[in-house]
């Protein structure tokens, strides 16, 4: 059986602040309630629904316009990320979202969160890939990671 909850802020693959969601009432009483995250459903909680949508839109656009400004500066960024290798050029682990968003703020000085990195797995070989971003509001951005082979001295 669900329970019906109004979120106070955006939960991912739940919802965004004002809605109302049907989660499994574990997850609700034991992690979005006491975080302060939603609340139950009844008729005060709803009647705080409008003003809550009302909020999300404003943030939306704010963070609408932040996405573009930060989608703009990456946008088309080319990274070269040197690796150790074997002599079958396979490499001594691999290249992860953490990695990418490390050489990415110190390339340019743009922190971004790990998640922003749209990669199905770590990059375990050499090679020239495209990396998609996904920031807030739906705003994309592309940049280009090259893993290169470490020289031997």
């Amino acid at each position: 059986m669900a329970q019906k909850i109004l979120l106070l802020e955006d939960v991912e693959s739940v919802g965004r602040k004002g809605e109302v969601a049907s989660v499994k009432p574990g997850y609700a009483y034991n992690y979005l309630i006491p975080q302060g995250l939603a609340l139950v459903a009844n008729k005060s909680a709803l009647r705080r629904q409008t003003r809550l949508k009302e909020e999300r839109m404003k943030q939306a656009e704010i963070e609408k316009i932040e996405s573009l400004e930060l989608a703009s500066k990456v946008n088309g960024e080319t990274l070269e990320i040197t690796v150790k290798v074997d002599q079958e050029g396979h490499l001594y682990g691999s290249v992860s979202a953490l990695d990418i968003v490390h050489h990415l703020q110190t390339k340019t000085g743009i922190a971004l969160d790990k998640k922003t990195v749209q990669i199905k797995h770590p990059y375990k070989e050499i090679g020239v890939f495209e990396i998609a971003l996904k920031f807030k509001e739906g705003v994309t951005a592309s940049i280009t990671l090259k893993i290169i082979a470490q020289q031997e001295e």
